[in-house]
Parts: C-alpha cells; sequence; structure tokens
C-alpha cells in the first residue's frame, strides 16, 4: 500500500488538530466495528498484480475481437480517434467541476455546444449539462413532473415497451414518493405497447407518460397523436430516444413531446463494461426551472467578451436546498465532451449517413433471418436497428454456440419479460458488414439443425 505521507508529516498534522494518534480519529466509531479482520490474501508486489490482471484481461473477449449482434442499450458504433485524442488533453481530464467560470471557459464552452447540439438532436428547446445515463435522466424525467405539478398529480404511466432498467430506476426514485402511482402498461399481456394503449389510459391524475423511441423492441411510432391527448389531460409527455435514430427519423420535439431523455453513449463512448455512460435530457423552455443538474448558457462580460457560466443554479441543489426538485447538481462532461466532440467530427451529413447503415442493415438482417425454418421476425411495425426474433430453441443455448463461432449473438428477452422466452432482441449497427451478417445468418441456420 502507497502511503504519501512520512511519520513526521503525520505527527505534524495530528498536533495541528489537537489528538496525539490516528485510532483517536475513530473514537466515535464503537470499538468492534473500527478494524474489522478482512478475509483477503496475503500482499502481493506492483509486478504480481499486474501480471495477475493482465491475466484476467487476456480472459475477456470484446467486440473488437468478435462479430456483435447484442445490443439493448448499448451498442457497438464506430468512434473516430480524435474523440480519444480531444478527450485525453489535460485541459479536459480533470475530476474538478467548473464552479468558477474564470478558469473554466473551455470546459463550459465545451458543454454549452453539448447542449446546442443535443437540444438541436431531440428538436428541443433546453438541454441540460447531462446526467449520469439513459436510467437516471428517466428517473429524472419523473421527478421533474412529479414537481411540476407540485404534487398535486401523482400517476406515472410507463409503457412496458421502455427499457425495463430504466423503469426499474424510475421507481427507486419515485416508487417511495407519498401516493406516487408507477403504472406499467402493457399490450394485452405483453410487452409490445402501442400508443394507443397509452392514451387509453391518461387521466387528470396523470403527470406523467413515457415512451420510447424507437422502443426496446426497435418498434418506430410516431407518438404526435399521443402527446395531444396526454396534453388534452394536461399530463406531461417523456420520450425516451435512442440519439442515433434521431439522424433518421423524426424528432420527439416535433411529434410534442415535453422531455426527451435518453442514452448517450451511441455518440462517441465505447461500450466499456457499461460505463461511464452519458444521460442526456432536454425539455421545453416552460419547464427550465424544474430541469435537474447542470445547465450552462452563455453571457457578455464587462468588457463586451464573449463567456460561459453555470445559469439558473438557484434550481439546484447546492444553492437552494429546499426548492430543489433533484439531488442531482453534477455532470457526466468529459463523457458529453466525448459526445460533442463526435457529433462535430460526423457532422450533420455523416450521422444521417451513420443512421441510414444501421436502418438497412438491420434490414437486410431481418429479411435473411425471417427466410431460416424455425426462426421468424416478429412484428409489422417499422423498426430502426433492432428487432425481435422468435426462435426455436433456448436463447442462452444458442448464444453459446454462437460464442464458438466469434459471435456474440442477440439479447435474451425472456430474461427481463417472461412472455417472451425463447425470442432474441438482435440490434445491427454501421459496423456489421453485409458477409458478417451473412455469417451469423449461416449460423444460426446451422444452430437451428443441432
Amino acid at each position: 500500500m502507497f502511503t504519501p505521507h512520512t511519520e513526521m508529516e503525520t505527527e505534524e498534522m495530528l498536533k495541528k488538530i489537537g489528538v496525539k494518534s490516528l485510532s483517536e480519529l475513530f473514537t466515535d466509531i464503537p470499538e468492534k466495528y473500527r478494524f474489522p479482520k478482512l478475509n483477503l490474501p496475503a500482499g502481493v508486489t506492483e509486478m504480481e498484480a499486474k501480471a495477475e490482471l493482465q491475466e484476467y484481461a487476456h480472459a475477456n473477449e470484446s467486440v473488437n475481437e468478435m462479430v456483435c449482434f447484442l445490443g439493448a442499450g448499448a451498442y457497438h458504433h464506430y468512434i473516430p480517434s480524435a474523440v480519444d485524442a480531444i478527450i485525453s488533453r489535460g485541459e479536459f481530464a480533470t475530476a474538478y467541476t467548473p464552479y468558477q467560470p474564470e478558469v473554466s471557459q473551455g470546459t463550459l464552452q465545451a458543454i454549452f455546444e453539448f447542449q446546442s447540439l443535443i437540444a438541436n438532436l431531440t428538436g428541443m428547446e433546453v438541454s441540460n449539462a447531462s446526467h449520469y445515463d439513459g436510467a437516471t435522466a428517466t428517473a429524472e424525467a419523473g421527478v421533474m413532473a412529479y414537481h411540476h405539478f407540485r404534487g398535486t398529480r401523482t400517476r406515472m404511466l410507463l409503457a412496458e415497451s421502455v427499457h425495463p432498467h430504466y423503469r426499474d430506476t424510475l421507481c427507486t426514485y419515485l416508487c417511495g414518493y407519498e401516493d406516487v402511482e408507477t403504472k406499467t402498461v402493457s399490450h394485452e399481456g405483453r410487452p409490445f405497447t402501442t400508443p394507443d394503449d397509452m392514451a387509453a389510459l391518461v387521466d387528470k391524475n396523470t403527470a406523467l407518460v413515457v415512451v420510447q423511441y424507437p422502443d426496446f423492441f426497435g418498434r418506430i411510432f410516431d407518438f404526435t397523436q399521443l402527446a395531444q391527448k396526454v396534453h388534452e389531460q394536461g399530463a406531461l409527455l417523456a420520450v425516451v430516444a435512442n440519439p442515433t435514430a434521431l439522424g433518421l427519423l423524426k424528432t420527439p420535439g416535433e411529434m410534442g413531446a415535453d422531455i426527451v431523455v435518453g442514452e448517450g453513449q451511441p455518440l462517441g463512448i465505447p461500450l466499456s463494461y457499461g460505463g461511464p455512460y452519458l444521460g442526456f435530457f432536454a425539455t421545453k423552455k416552460d419547464l427550465v426551472r424544474k430541469i435537474a443538474g447542470r445547465l450552462v448558457g452563455e453571457t457578455i462580460d464587462g468588457q463586451g467578451r464573449r463567456g460561459y457560466v453555470l445559469t439558473l443554479t438557484a434550481r439546484e441543489q447546492h444553492i437552494r436546498r429546499e426548492k430543489a426538485t433533484s439531488n442531482i447538481c453534477t455532470n457526466q462532461s468529459l463523457m458529453a465532451l466525448a459526445a460533442t466532440v463526435y457529433l462535430s467530427l460526423v457532422g450533420k451529413t455523416g450521422f444521417r449517413q451513420v443512421a441510414g447503415l444501421c436502418y438497412h442493415k438491420a434490414h437486410y438482417a431481418a429479411s435473411e433471418i425471417g427466410k431460416l425454418k424455425g426462426f421468424s421476425v416478429l412484428h409489422s411495425e417499422p423498426f430502426f436497428h433492432e428487432f425481435v426474433v422468435k426462435c426455436p430453441r433456448p436463447v442462452d443455448e444458442i448464444n453459446s454456440e454462437l460464442l464458438d463461432q466469434g459471435i456474440l449473438g442477440g439479447y435474451d428477452l425472456g430474461i427481463d419479460f417472461p412472455s417472451l422466452k425463447n425470442h432474441m432482441l438482435v440490434a445491427v449497427t454501421e459496423m456489421i458488414t453485409k458477409e458478417e451478417i451473412d455469417g451469423f445468418v449461416d449460423a444460426l441456420s446451422e444452430v437451428q439443425h443441432d
């Protein structure tokens, strides 16, 4: 263990604070809990530790070595080399947050550009500086809606076709609130919820309706009519959006959404075993004082120069705790920078091309898989780059055999949806070639005959 302080320095610090030994610092902790015996192995040298960690690393198989058809909320997209090069610069790779605008103009400007890009992408008026991930952003939408109505509306309607982790996180935030009801809406006992299913349940006690676009199963719906019906009842509509799809599809803002949230991982952020990721949150200007987290604004200093500052900070927990709508007062600034660099590099045309490749390759894969005996592609609705395949055998068995052929198969939907046993969610991005899709189809054909 590396200890940065010498014994002399330690004694000097103890003397300064008025205690005789380090043990005195723990007197408020009951003695039996102070120094528990831990069942830990004997210490090793740095060289030995590095060798052991490398052994673990070599056992991992990543999307760099395998063909990946696994999605379900985290996707393998191409990341230009410049993204890592820029975010690794010392000016950005810091844990410190931009409280002091006089020394943080670069970081603040990067966040402001991120907000502008997200607002443009979603078709909304205001974006915050980001949240921890898509699930957290979705939960914050629920918190915003609750406080917007000052607790007078207590019903949250969530489509079962919203990512199950996002629904669970929203419940973690809100199910402990007094009188709040979170209701998951299905379609005829299955999770393939439609806009009509949602519209039928909206009433005067509904604070928020949450849908996903494209939904967890990849299906695309136009929520314009749903938004109208939600607003007729005085409620808010939140759309969980895939940012890549927004490069090709109608924006949630054009449909009338009040809040747009989602996972920014597809925007230049690697899979990284699940994080760190990036939650984006955009809304209408009317709701800006209820938005959680940081908000960077552009201003002019005393000399007429353009500058950037944190704005409307009275919304945040660290300024007026009793007025805050959330305890979130931070952001994923480094990940937001990565998304900003990515979007700036690919540009509007390039981003649309990425979305188009995902769309067309997924439809080619679906058409080929649909020809296989024993396999069938569900749904007649349009889909983006994910689709559901009904399989002749348990998905975990199929994926195990695919793994032996260097293929990461689709997501086993039976894990989260018991009614979808033996159903696989297949994701296709621009990283997959036609030859790899054909190889996947051939592998599924072989698996079917085993």
